[in-house]
């Protein structure tokens, strides 16, 4: 039985649906759930496959986007974090009609660096699924490890991630490798420059998965699209700077 894991809370007048990373699920929101629940009617959802979205067999990411969509509120705001920054992109790319603004958290259209474009090596990647097969655990430790690398509450952060992962269902290994195969093979770049919403990309200065090096190439491929970079955050910026983190959510919707 497939079923998709969605939880509504807050009181504010404007929808928000919130998607996760690799490897987590919704519960990477509590920390500040309640400083948005008062300006948003926030819809937390665990991807399909992922914490208590069990059932899913790995699924592209077109149709992760469906299946999300399918049970998302019309004309709301949609918050993507890292893949859930895909999802929410592919969302508002093939169904307009339920996204009124997107807003991509630590987050690239392609995370596969080449020559010509700073991100995360394939073979990194490639490398990633091949561990996950051989030692299930210790792979999804290092990956939440690399996400808080850098910031000066790393070690806080990164357990507070761990805590996330083990208190949910864990993935099955085919969901995580093929969210890995999204992230090595997604390419939203030349897509995203017909997008007509309100669309705000909010960046770690401190990232390695998703360098800095993307934002300048992104405000010059998507001058309709605004940015901005937390100083010493790295991958998850609202853990590490919480209260920063929601004032820029609130305000640009609210501009």
């Amino acid at each position: 039985m497939t079923r998709l894991y969605w939880q509504s809370t807050g009181e504010g007048d404007r929808e928000l649906v919130m998607l996760h990373g690799w490897g987590l699920n919704s519960e990477v929101w509590s920390g500040i759930v309640p400083q948005l629940s008062s300006h948003f009617r926030l819809h937390l959802v665990d991807l399909p496959g992922y914490g208590r979205s069990q059932g899913f067999a790995a699924l592209t990411l077109e149709q992760m986007a469906q299946v999300v969509a399918e049970h998302a509120p019309e004309h709301a705001w949609w918050l993507g974090w890292s893949l859930g920054g895909l999802v929410a992109s592919q969302a508002a790319l093939t169904r307009p009609e339920k996204v009124s603004g997107l807003v991509t958290v630590a987050s690239s259209p392609c995370f596969s660096a080449d020559e010509h474009w700073p991100g995360i090596k394939p073979e990194v990647l490639t490398g990633f699924e091949q561990q996950l097969r051989e030692d299930f655990h210790r792979t999804v430790e290092r990956f939440l490890a690399l996400q808080t690398l850098g910031t000066e509450t790393a070690r806080r952060d990164s357990r507070q991630l761990k805590q996330v992962v083990l208190a949910q269902s864990l993935p099955t290994v085919a969901v995580l490798t093929g969210g890995l195969d999204i992230l090595r093979m997604a390419d939203l770049r030349q897509p995203l420059t017909s997008l007509n919403v309100p669309f705000f990309r909010l960046y770690g200065a401190l990232d390695g998965l998703v360098p800095r090096k993307v934002v300048a190439l992104l405000d010059d491929l998507w001058p309709q699209s605004q940015s901005h970079i937390i100083a010493k955050a790295a991958h998850a910026p609202f853990i590490s700077h919480p209260d920063e983190f929601c004032r820029h959510i609130i305000d640009f919707v609210a501009a």
